[in-house]
């Protein structure tokens, strides 16, 4: 399957409360748009990794994408090495995907940089025709595929970004594929412990920092993202 855009995310959850306005707002242009999550998230306080991989696929119904799939990679132990490298490697090649985006390049819980560098140096890597990978035993070696582009979306830290996605409109699908992971956030009748990411403020700041920066721009919401190499545009006109 030819993807325009893949998202990848560490844990089920990190693309939807980061840029599932902007997967949205693809979708409803036609693009070709997919998730791979590297873990299922078995070690978060709250709910199982059965009950994530429901709220995922939950999620990705809400969003409307063509493709979501789970490295079952070990949550929190996982490693930025060949092995796992080459594991994504396989998957990137499978949907050669136009433009990646992933986890933030610094952040509070570790997989989240750890899984940034992994998908980076997974996406360089990939297009290295000496480095044979097959997707299946029953395909020949896959060939070499690098994405035109890695960006990183902003999570749990306010860092600054390169540039900004309008996904005015498209916020409440948003907002509704958060909330389908339902033993992660916000319910004042959950019997469940209290994380950084249960309480009321945080489910309201899935809303008030895309509209900060909105704000910024001139538009209602936005999401942000960093680059690993400048951005460029046809003419200074495509800016705004």
């Amino acid at each position: 399957m030819k993807l325009d855009l893949l998202a990848i995310g560490a844990h089920p959850d990190d693309v939807e409360l980061s840029c599932a306005g902007t997967l949205a707002k693809e979708v409803a242009k036609g693009k070709k748009v997919g998730i791979i999550d590297l873990t299922r998230g078995e070690l978060g306080t709250r709910g199982t990794a059965e009950t994530r991989d429901q709220e995922a696929f939950d999620a990705a119904k809400i969003l409307g994408v063509h493709s979501r799939i789970n490295m079952r990679f070990a949550d929190g132990f996982f490693k930025n090495d060949k092995a796992h490298q080459l594991e994504l490697i396989k998957m990137i090649r499978y949907y050669r995907p136009e433009i990646v985006l992933c986890n933030a390049i610094d952040d509070r819980h570790i997989d989240h940089p750890k899984g940034s560098q992994l998908v980076s140096d997974a996406c360089f890597l990939s297009g290295l025709k000496k480095i044979e990978t097959h997707y299946d035993d029953e395909t020949g070696a896959q060939d070499p595929w690098r994405p035109k582009a890695v960006y990183h979306y902003i999570q749990w830290k306010d860092i600054k970004p390169d540039f900004v996605v309008d996904v005015t409109g498209y916020m409440e699908k948003k907002k509704a594929s958060v909330l389908a992971y339902k033993t992660q956030f916000f319910d004042p009748d959950s019997q469940e412990p209290e994380t950084p990411i249960s309480s009321k403020n945080f489910t309201d700041s899935v809303d008030y920092r895309a509209r900060n920066l909105g704000r910024l721009i001139g538009v209602e919401h936005a999401e942000g993202y960093t680059v690993e190499r400048y951005v460029a545009v046809n003419s200074i006109f495509d800016l705004k």
